[in-house]
């Protein structure tokens, strides 16, 4: 059973720990390379190098013994000139100078780790994400957009990446070819999920596989990115850099958070992302079956994802596919 995970971001890393608990899956993430924010960014800037700060994230997900890396590799320094660099991020890139690339400095990082999986960046090539405003302001840095998008009061109109024609690596086609099912999220919607299907090759990799197609709606409206949208906006938003029957089927969550604990989001600026009868119709006219549970977790009075929960579900629907059910 082969699950292709396609994002970025804290929603990638959890959906990936729910999914690596299953034994008979073989997983791959593919991973945003546009962050150029703090010290990935700086990585990035200094070495000419893609960002590893999606990737560390990803590895440490998969890791066999999670738990024994994770204050290492996550541990950051705060003082001196490595003030604020990762751990994490300063061995990936160390090893992918000694190994010659990037994703050769990913697999031996991930020998080492005993990964349950593998962790692929989408590109090899230097991805700069940008956005157009509603207002026509111009936003140049994946960084940046969040920011300027609440200065201004403008939604994203649409995003694209400055230098045109990144093209999808090689391994990140073949990891989309050859899945069962390919799960888009969860994530920042713009700036962690769609620079992946920006990449030259991977609009046109999901149509033509044969995969079941599974998008893992966000649990919340991140504020600076998709304040005040719906789930169908969510989802409409993905066909905009999808073709349409590009999504079989959409995991939203149902169960709703009591009101202190909504509380603390609202005060930022954030939502929760529930689908009404409308947002139903919406999905559903796409022609995108719509799957409901109860997918959050509160942990530390935070909000996450269930992965187990969604995990399961995935495992079911990709199941399904290899057995020729709908």
């Amino acid at each position: 059973m082969k699950i292709t995970v396609i994002g970025g971001g804290t929603g990638l890393s959890v959906l990936l720990r729910g999914l690596k608990k299953i034994d008979e899956v073989k997983l791959t993430a593919v991973v945003s390379v546009a962050d150029d924010g703090g010290s990935s960014g700086v990585i990035r800037e200094d070495l000419g190098m893609l960002p590893p700060g999606d990737i560390r994230s990803c590895l440490l997900a998969l890791a066999e013994d999670e738990t024994g890396m994770r204050e290492i590799l996550a541990h950051r320094f705060s003082e001196g000139r490595l003030d604020g660099q990762s751990v994490g991020n300063i061995i990936l890139a160390a090893a992918a100078e000694i190994y010659g690339n990037f994703e050769r400095g990913i697999e031996r990082i991930s020998d080492f780790l005993q990964v349950r999986g593998r962790v692929i960046p989408v590109s090899e090539e230097r991805m700069i994400l940008c956005a157009e405003l509603e207002n026509g302001s111009i936003v140049i840095g994946e960084s940046q957009i969040p920011k300027v998008v609440a200065s201004e009061s403008s939604r994203i109109a649409d995003v694209f990446l400055e230098s045109g024609g990144v093209r999808m690596s090689e391994s990140a086609r073949r990891a989309v070819m050859d899945a069962d099912a390919i799960v888009i999220g969860p994530g920042s919607l713009y700036t962690s999920i769609i620079p992946n299907l920006l990449s030259t090759g991977m609009r046109e990799a999901i149509s033509s596989t044969r995969a079941v197609k599974i998008y893992a709606a966000n649990v919340m409206t991140q504020p600076g990115e998709t304040d005040g949208m719906s789930v169908s906006e969510h989802v409409a938003i993905l066909f905009n850099y999808l073709d349409e029957g590009a999504i079989d089927h959409a995991l939203i969550n149902d169960k709703e958070l009591t009101a202190d604990e909504l509380a603390k989001y609202m005060n930022g600026g954030a939502d929760q992302l529930l689908a009404d009868d409308d947002d139903r119709r919406a999905i559903r006219a796409r022609g995108v079956d719509i799957i409901e549970g109860g997918f959050i977790d509160i942990e530390r009075g935070y909000v996450k994802h269930d992965a187990d929960a969604i995990a399961y579900v995935i495992r079911t629907l990709t199941r399904n596919r290899i057995l020729g059910h709908s």
